[in-house]
Parts: C-alpha cells; structure tokens; sequence
C-alpha cells in the first residue's frame, strides 16, 4: 500500500480529523461484518468435503462462531444507527473477488486457507486496534479468532502433512498463493476506500507505517508456515 509522496498533508481541524475517524470505523466494520459474514458461508461449504465425521463437525462449529461474530460485528452497526447492509455493500465485491482467486481445489487446501485467512486477519485488526476508541476494539476482540480455533487448524494441519507428506509442497506453494492474495487485496482495499488514512492524522501514518504493518503480517505468516514444517 503506497501513499505518495510530495508536499505534507495539510493539517486537519479536529473536526475533520473526526469526520474521517469515523468513516473509517463505519468501513472497518463494514469490511468486517462481510468478511465474518462470508466466512461463515465457505466454512460451512468446506464442511461437507471433510473426509470424516469429526472434521465435518469441526468445521460446522467453526463456521457457527463466524456467524456469532458476524451478529456481532451488526449488532455495532446497528447501535450506531447504521444499515449493516449498507456498510457491508462497498466491500461485497473485492471480497467475494478475493474468494473467487482462492478457490481451494479440495479439503486440504480449505483446511489451509482457514488457517491462513484467519490468522493474518487477526493479525491485521490486533495492530490496529491499539488506535481505536474503546468501543470498536472491544467488537475487535470479540472477533477476533480463538486461540482454541487456531490451535485446532493447526493441529489438524500437522496430522494430515504427517499422514501424507506430499501434501507438503503443494500446501506450501497454496500458503504462499494465500498471503501473497491477502495482502494484494488489504492494499486494493485501502487503495479504494483511503482505508488507513482516517485512522490518524496524514502526518503520523507515513507509508514506512504501512510498510512496517505489511511486514509484521508478512513474518508472522512465515512463522506459522514454519510451525507446520512448511516453507512460506
């Protein structure tokens, strides 16, 4: 995500500044609400390719919670007096284009992209949340995926690379596809709706910040890929 370079923004009036914190929350929650929201679909798609009945199972809860956190996630929208459908609708596109790129071909590579998605989504709302007012970082944290749900992929995920090593370098190759199309979509995304710009005034979020955060997303995803014995 690159911001151009040139003369420093002018200064905003508090006024401004709050105008544009708040879009940006509305857009947060919106990308947000859609992005549980579709969640909970392709898990519970993914669900009945499970090659057993635990997994099936599994996967069926998981999707349960994305929907929990997707009520959620409205159930904010809707205290503030906003349409969810509405804050969801400007984000309907890229997401369900992100999807449509990251199609897995089976279960594993289902199994995969949960893992993946979900974790650098997380890791995305935790860096932002320390900027935001109390409300939105606590509908954050109520989001935000289980230690018990991550621990759970990730166990899976070792059992079946340890069942079947070859699945190793194609699992590999699918997280690199993975978060090389996550982060192409958070740039796109910002591009399109100035996404970070209302989080902090122009003069402290240069684009080293961006830089940095796409960064820290990246070198958490290669620590989770190396926790599985993979290459990321």
């Amino acid at each position: 995500m690159s911001i151009p370079q040139g003369d420093p923004a002018p200064a905003l009036s508090p006024g401004e500044f709050t105008a544009r914190y708040d879009k940006f929350v509305v857009d947060l929650l919106g990308v947000m609400a859609y992005g549980e929201l579709s969640a909970f679909e392709r898990l519970s798609s993914d669900a009945r390719y499970s090659p057993t009945l635990h997994d099936r199972a599994t996967l069926a809860r998981m999707a349960v919670r994305e929907f929990e956190h997707f009520e959620t996630v409205s159930a904010r929208l809707s205290a503030m007096g906003l349409d969810v459908e509405l804050a969801m609708r400007p984000f309907q596109t890229s997401i369900e284009a992100f999807h449509d790129r990251t199609r897995p071909a089976d279960w594993y590579e289902s199994l995969m992209k949960a893992y993946v998605v979900d974790a650098i989504s997380d890791d995305f709302y935790h860096s932002i949340s320390a900027f935001l007012d109390p409300e939105t970082s606590a509908v954050i944290a109520a989001v935000r995926t289980s230690e018990e749900s991550s621990q759970l992929l990730q166990s899976r995920l070792k059992t079946v690379l340890a069942e079947d090593p070859r699945l190793s370098s194609r699992l590999a190759l699918w997280g690199r596809r993975l978060v090389g199309e996550a982060l192409t979509q958070a740039q796109r995304v910002g591009k399109d709706h100035s996404f970070l710009m209302g989080l902090l005034p122009p003069e402290q979020m240069p684009a080293a910040e961006v830089s940095s955060l796409l960064a820290s997303l990246t070198r958490n995803h290669s620590r989770r890929m190396s926790q599985l014995g993979l290459t990321a």
